[in-house]
């Protein structure tokens, strides 16, 4: 069952743009910058940096962030399931008004993230969540 939340916010600044994957967990919002916007899983693999967690007002905000930080404006929304959580990676189902299916973050190194699209058939067996 699909019972989390999840948001990808365009944030506009002066000195640029990107956008914010956001995946509600634990009461926070799990935070990856991508630098260009993913419309389709034929968007993806695009780089991702993870950020701090953020607060889960973001869910729905919209509008000026304050103290020089920007404006955010939601681009998709939707709920997701997470099927496979670890340091390394997090694997989870998307059901957005514009991103559905199977998706996986990857870890790199540092704060260097991978967001990718993977082929439903290849999630459809694994059901528990697992952290390490």
């Amino acid at each position: 069952m699909i019972s989390m939340r999840f948001v990808i916010l365009h944030h506009s600044l002066d000195r640029g743009e990107h956008w914010d994957l956001m995946l509600e967990y634990g009461g926070k919002l799990a935070t990856w910058r991508l630098d260009r916007r993913p419309q389709s899983p034929a968007d993806l693999p695009l780089p991702a940096r993870r950020l701090a967690d953020h607060r889960p007002a973001y869910l729905t905000y919209e509008g000026e962030i304050g103290r020089g930080r920007g404006r955010v404006r939601r681009v998709d929304d939707g709920q997701h399931r997470m099927i496979r959580q670890s340091g390394v990676e997090w694997v989870f189902e998307l059901a957005g008004r514009r991103l559905s299916g199977h998706f996986r973050l990857r870890h790199l190194d540092g704060d260097h993230w991978t967001f990718e699209a993977l082929p439903d058939e290849t999630t459809t067996s694994q059901g528990a969540i697992t952290s390490s």
